[in-house]
């Protein structure tokens, strides 16, 4: 199944980084976000990638176009530059780099590339600047069974914020605390069919007018994730995740079996 991904943004809630790079380029640990985002569906088997660039396009063509497989995994080094690869770590990935403009919103990159993704019967999308360890391959399977034409990872916001219900004099009639349990957020991760084209409109944003309409003909589902997700939105975000990264506490990273029992064999032995 083909992933498209909108890498356009300039991120400008992460200043820190998004002057110099695009969002999606941001590290985390020693590669960038947008490489753990594709990672995670690459371990489900999706690994035919369009990546709809814009705010500095070059730099994302730059990675790809120069990245090596030993970069990312262990390998070994002999005489003449000869690179032997430990394990299956070579990667097969199918990468379209799609130049969609710098000013777009998220609906016109993805209907920019439609035609890379025409004759699918259904696809992925996703923001690529979120990291989730939700079951994809059960969410495929609950949108193929629902006759839906969209649908979007709902989570639960990370932080707790406080409310304020404020009359128009500037009157504050309360302050109180958000109970998580009434929220659901959109997370960012879509599986969409193509009559989601036939919603679209010039100009419009993905998930405002179209979802508008697909609501009106109960076409549009979402699945409830209470598991782990999180967005890059902000620099406490992004430091909220490189500290997991350097724990090792990775739970988007699907683990197979075999690395699952010798996890625990390590720490059995530590």
């Amino acid at each position: 199944m083909k992933v498209v991904l909108f890498c356009g943004g300039r991120g400008t809630r992460i200043r820190e980084y998004s002057e110099a790079i695009p969002k999606p380029m941001i590290p985390l640990g020693a590669q960038p976000i947008l490489r753990h985002v594709m990672q995670y569906y690459a371990s489900y088997g999706h690994d035919d990638f369009t990546l709809c660039l814009g705010y500095k396009a070059n730099v994302i063509k730059d990675f790809f176009l120069t990245c090596r497989p030993q970069t990312f995994s262990d390998c070994i080094v002999s005489g003449e530059g000869r690179v032997e690869l430990l394990g299956d770590a070579q990667e097969h990935w199918r990468i379209a780099l799609i130049d969609t403009g710098i000013w777009r919103n998220i609906g016109e990159r993805l209907w920019a590339v439609r035609e890379q993704v025409r004759g699918e019967r259904m696809f992925l999308a996703n923001y690529s600047d979120g990291l989730t360890d939700v079951d994809l391959d059960d969410m495929i399977a609950r949108f193929e069974a629902s006759g839906k034409i969209a649908c979007f990872l709902a989570v639960r916001p990370p932080l707790t914020y406080h409310l304020a219900d404020i009359d128009e004099a500037g009157q504050v009639r309360e302050f109180r605390s958000s109970d998580r349990s009434e929220i659901w957020i959109n997370g960012g991760y879509f599986l969409m069919r193509q009559e989601i084209f036939d919603y679209m409109r010039e100009g419009e944003e993905l998930v405002l007018e179209p979802f508008e309409r697909l609501i009106r003909d109960d076409m549009l589902m979402a699945y409830k994730h209470e598991g782990f997700w999180r967005s890059m939105d902000t620099l406490r975000d992004w430091q909220m995740l490189e500290e997991m990264v350097e724990r090792g506490e990775m739970p988007w990273v699907r683990q197979t079996e075999g690395e699952r029992v010798s996890r625990l064999r390590k720490v059995g032995r530590s």
